[in-house]
Protein backbone atom coordinates (compact mmCIF):
# COMPACT_ATOMS: atom_id res chain seq x y z
CA UNK A 1 0.00 0.00 0.00
CA UNK A 2 1.24 3.54 -0.72
CA UNK A 3 2.37 5.54 2.31
CA UNK A 4 0.34 8.42 3.66
CA UNK A 5 -1.79 10.21 1.10
CA UNK A 6 0.09 8.94 -1.96
CA UNK A 7 -2.07 7.90 -4.89
CA UNK A 8 -1.30 5.61 -7.79
CA UNK A 9 -1.43 6.98 -11.33
CA UNK A 10 -4.62 4.98 -11.85
CA UNK A 11 -6.32 6.71 -8.90
CA UNK A 12 -5.20 10.11 -10.16
CA UNK A 13 -6.63 9.39 -13.62
CA UNK A 14 -9.89 8.17 -12.10
CA UNK A 15 -10.15 11.36 -10.05
CA UNK A 16 -9.52 13.53 -13.09
CA UNK A 17 -12.07 11.56 -15.11
CA UNK A 18 -14.76 12.18 -12.49
CA UNK A 19 -14.07 15.90 -12.44
CA UNK A 20 -13.91 16.18 -16.23
CA UNK A 21 -16.88 13.88 -16.89
CA UNK A 22 -14.63 11.66 -19.01
CA UNK A 23 -16.07 8.24 -19.79
CA UNK A 24 -14.02 5.09 -20.40
CA UNK A 25 -14.42 1.52 -19.09
CA UNK A 26 -10.96 1.67 -17.53
CA UNK A 27 -11.95 4.57 -15.29
CA UNK A 28 -14.52 2.33 -13.58
CA UNK A 29 -12.14 -0.57 -12.90
CA UNK A 30 -9.98 -1.34 -9.91
CA UNK A 31 -6.26 -1.90 -10.60
CA UNK A 32 -6.78 -5.67 -10.38
CA UNK A 33 -9.71 -5.55 -12.79
CA UNK A 34 -7.69 -3.48 -15.22
CA UNK A 35 -4.78 -5.94 -15.12
CA UNK A 36 -7.16 -8.88 -15.56
CA UNK A 37 -8.90 -7.35 -18.59
CA UNK A 38 -5.56 -6.41 -20.17
CA UNK A 39 -4.21 -9.94 -19.77
CA UNK A 40 -7.37 -11.49 -21.19
CA UNK A 41 -7.56 -9.19 -24.20
CA UNK A 42 -3.89 -9.75 -25.03
CA UNK A 43 -4.24 -13.53 -24.79
CA UNK A 44 -2.02 -13.97 -21.74
CA UNK A 45 -4.42 -15.55 -19.27
CA UNK A 46 -5.81 -13.68 -16.30
CA UNK A 47 -4.61 -12.14 -13.07
CA UNK A 48 -4.98 -15.40 -11.12
CA UNK A 49 -2.68 -17.30 -13.47
CA UNK A 50 -0.21 -14.40 -13.46
CA UNK A 51 -0.12 -14.44 -9.66
CA UNK A 52 0.44 -18.18 -9.71
CA UNK A 53 3.18 -18.06 -12.35
CA UNK A 54 4.63 -14.68 -11.23
CA UNK A 55 5.71 -13.71 -14.75
CA UNK A 56 5.13 -14.12 -18.48
CA UNK A 57 7.89 -14.84 -20.99
CA UNK A 58 6.79 -12.86 -24.05
CA UNK A 59 10.12 -12.93 -25.86
CA UNK A 60 9.69 -14.32 -29.41
CA UNK A 61 11.82 -17.27 -30.44
CA UNK A 62 15.42 -16.75 -31.57
CA UNK A 63 14.75 -16.76 -35.32
CA UNK A 64 11.89 -14.28 -35.03
CA UNK A 65 13.78 -12.01 -32.62
CA UNK A 66 16.77 -11.84 -34.96
CA UNK A 67 14.74 -11.55 -38.19
CA UNK A 68 16.42 -14.62 -39.65
CA UNK A 69 13.31 -15.34 -41.72
CA UNK A 70 12.70 -11.75 -42.77
CA UNK A 71 11.28 -8.55 -41.37
CA UNK A 72 7.69 -7.73 -40.51
CA UNK A 73 6.70 -6.61 -43.99
CA UNK A 74 4.82 -8.49 -46.66
CA UNK A 75 8.00 -8.79 -48.74
CA UNK A 76 10.07 -9.70 -45.62
CA UNK A 77 12.60 -6.99 -46.53
CA UNK A 78 13.93 -4.21 -44.31
CA UNK A 79 12.53 -0.95 -45.64
CA UNK A 80 15.04 1.90 -45.50
CA UNK A 81 12.78 4.39 -47.27
CA UNK A 82 9.82 5.67 -45.28
CA UNK A 83 6.55 6.74 -46.86
CA UNK A 84 5.73 9.52 -44.42
CA UNK A 85 2.79 10.71 -46.52
CA UNK A 86 0.95 7.41 -46.01
CA UNK A 87 1.38 6.25 -42.41
CA UNK A 88 0.13 2.74 -41.62
CA UNK A 89 -2.10 4.12 -38.84
CA UNK A 90 -3.25 7.48 -37.57
CA UNK A 91 -3.44 10.74 -39.51
CA UNK A 92 -0.61 12.79 -40.92
CA UNK A 93 0.43 15.64 -38.65
CA UNK A 94 3.06 18.34 -38.60
CA UNK A 95 5.56 19.07 -41.36
CA UNK A 96 5.86 15.46 -42.49
CA UNK A 97 6.64 16.57 -46.05
CA UNK A 98 10.02 17.97 -44.91
CA UNK A 99 11.15 14.70 -43.30
CA UNK A 100 13.91 12.83 -45.17
CA UNK A 101 12.66 9.64 -46.80
CA UNK A 102 15.95 7.84 -46.06
CA UNK A 103 17.77 7.74 -42.68
CA UNK A 104 19.43 11.14 -42.35
CA UNK A 105 19.69 14.21 -40.13
CA UNK A 106 16.53 16.31 -40.14
CA UNK A 107 16.92 19.97 -39.27
CA UNK A 108 13.59 20.55 -37.57
CA UNK A 109 14.55 22.60 -34.50
CA UNK A 110 14.13 26.32 -34.02
CA UNK A 111 17.44 27.86 -35.03
CA UNK A 112 18.49 31.13 -33.42
CA UNK A 113 18.17 34.20 -35.66
CA UNK A 114 18.73 37.95 -35.48
CA UNK A 115 15.45 38.51 -33.62
CA UNK A 116 15.88 35.50 -31.34
CA UNK A 117 19.65 35.18 -30.78
CA UNK A 118 19.42 32.64 -27.94
CA UNK A 119 18.51 28.97 -27.80
CA UNK A 120 16.65 27.92 -24.66
CA UNK A 121 16.99 24.59 -22.86
CA UNK A 122 14.64 23.63 -20.02
CA UNK A 123 16.71 20.94 -18.36
CA UNK A 124 15.47 18.97 -15.31
CA UNK A 125 16.26 20.52 -11.94
CA UNK A 126 17.53 18.64 -8.91
CA UNK A 127 14.36 19.40 -6.96
CA UNK A 128 11.70 18.34 -9.46
CA UNK A 129 11.48 17.11 -13.02
CA UNK A 130 8.12 18.46 -14.13
CA UNK A 131 4.68 19.54 -12.95
CA UNK A 132 4.12 16.19 -11.22
CA UNK A 133 6.32 17.37 -8.33
CA UNK A 134 6.70 21.13 -8.59
CA UNK A 135 3.92 21.86 -6.09
CA UNK A 136 5.81 20.23 -3.21
CA UNK A 137 6.76 22.94 -0.66
CA UNK A 138 10.05 21.16 0.10
CA UNK A 139 11.02 21.06 -3.58
CA UNK A 140 10.07 24.69 -4.11
CA UNK A 141 12.14 25.71 -1.09
CA UNK A 142 15.19 23.90 -2.48
CA UNK A 143 14.85 25.32 -5.98
CA UNK A 144 13.95 28.89 -5.06
CA UNK A 145 12.58 31.33 -7.62
CA UNK A 146 12.52 30.38 -11.32
CA UNK A 147 15.89 31.32 -12.80
CA UNK A 148 17.80 31.24 -16.06
CA UNK A 149 21.51 30.51 -16.47
CA UNK A 150 23.37 32.86 -18.82
CA UNK A 151 26.99 33.10 -19.85
CA UNK A 152 28.54 36.17 -18.14
CA UNK A 153 29.63 37.66 -21.49
CA UNK A 154 26.10 37.38 -22.91
CA UNK A 155 24.71 38.94 -19.74
CA UNK A 156 27.22 41.80 -19.82
CA UNK A 157 26.29 42.64 -23.41
CA UNK A 158 22.67 43.04 -22.28
CA UNK A 159 23.49 44.95 -19.08
CA UNK A 160 22.31 42.04 -16.94
CA UNK A 161 23.88 41.27 -13.56
CA UNK A 162 23.56 38.32 -11.19
CA UNK A 163 20.11 38.32 -9.60
CA UNK A 164 18.52 40.70 -12.10
CA UNK A 165 15.06 39.96 -13.45
CA UNK A 166 15.33 38.85 -17.08
CA UNK A 167 12.49 38.64 -19.59
CA UNK A 168 12.67 35.95 -22.27
CA UNK A 169 10.35 36.00 -25.25
CA UNK A 170 9.56 34.81 -28.74
CA UNK A 171 6.63 34.81 -31.17
CA UNK A 172 4.52 32.89 -28.63
CA UNK A 173 4.86 34.94 -25.47
CA UNK A 174 7.10 36.16 -22.67
CA UNK A 175 8.17 35.07 -19.20
CA UNK A 176 10.41 36.62 -16.55
CA UNK A 177 13.02 34.81 -14.44
CA UNK A 178 16.02 35.61 -12.25
CA UNK A 179 19.46 35.72 -13.91
CA UNK A 180 22.13 33.30 -12.74
CA UNK A 181 25.50 33.94 -14.39
CA UNK A 182 27.44 30.77 -15.15
CA UNK A 183 30.49 30.49 -17.40
CA UNK A 184 29.86 26.76 -17.85
CA UNK A 185 26.97 27.39 -20.24
CA UNK A 186 27.70 27.94 -23.93
CA UNK A 187 27.45 31.39 -25.44
CA UNK A 188 24.01 32.15 -26.86
CA UNK A 189 22.46 29.29 -24.90
CA UNK A 190 20.12 29.84 -21.94
CA UNK A 191 19.20 27.16 -19.41
CA UNK A 192 16.02 27.47 -17.35
CA UNK A 193 15.86 24.40 -15.16
CA UNK A 194 12.56 22.52 -14.89
CA UNK A 195 8.97 23.79 -15.02
CA UNK A 196 7.99 25.99 -12.09
CA UNK A 197 4.34 26.84 -11.36
CA UNK A 198 3.20 29.88 -13.33
CA UNK A 199 2.47 31.87 -10.19
CA UNK A 200 6.11 31.55 -9.08
CA UNK A 201 7.29 33.53 -12.10
CA UNK A 202 7.43 37.31 -11.98
CA UNK A 203 4.23 38.36 -13.73
CA UNK A 204 2.62 34.93 -13.32
CA UNK A 205 3.54 33.59 -16.77
CA UNK A 206 5.55 30.38 -16.81
CA UNK A 207 8.23 28.97 -19.08
CA UNK A 208 5.69 27.20 -21.30
CA UNK A 209 4.65 30.61 -22.64
CA UNK A 210 7.65 30.10 -24.94
CA UNK A 211 6.77 26.56 -26.02
CA UNK A 212 4.66 25.59 -29.00
CA UNK A 213 1.90 23.01 -29.15
CA UNK A 214 2.22 22.10 -32.80
CA UNK A 215 1.46 18.52 -33.78
CA UNK A 216 4.61 16.45 -34.21
CA UNK A 217 5.36 14.88 -37.57
CA UNK A 218 4.52 12.42 -38.92
CA UNK A 219 1.56 11.25 -36.78
CA UNK A 220 1.74 13.22 -33.52
CA UNK A 221 3.22 12.29 -30.17
CA UNK A 222 5.43 13.91 -27.56
CA UNK A 223 7.84 16.57 -28.77
CA UNK A 224 11.35 17.51 -27.72
CA UNK A 225 11.36 21.29 -27.83
CA UNK A 226 14.18 23.52 -29.07
CA UNK A 227 13.01 27.08 -28.60
CA UNK A 228 14.60 30.25 -29.88
CA UNK A 229 14.19 33.32 -27.67
CA UNK A 230 15.33 36.88 -27.16
CA UNK A 231 16.44 38.11 -23.73
CA UNK A 232 16.51 41.50 -22.07
CA UNK A 233 16.72 42.99 -18.62
CA UNK A 234 13.18 43.15 -17.27
CA UNK A 235 11.55 46.52 -16.93
CA UNK A 236 11.18 47.66 -13.30
CA UNK A 237 7.76 46.82 -11.89
CA UNK A 238 5.51 49.82 -11.40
Amino acid sequence: DPPGECRSNHEVLQGLARRLNAVHPGFEMSPRELIDVTLNKSGHGNIETLEADLWRDLQPDFRTSHYLDGFAHADKKFHFKADWANPPFGKRMGEFETMPSLPDHWTSIEEADDTHPFRLATSPSRGFLNTSFNEMPSSQAREGAPSVMMHPLDAAALGIAEGDAVTLGNMRGETTLIARLFDGVRRRVLIAESVHPNRNHIGGRGINMLTGAEAVAPIGGAAFHDNKVWARKAAPSA
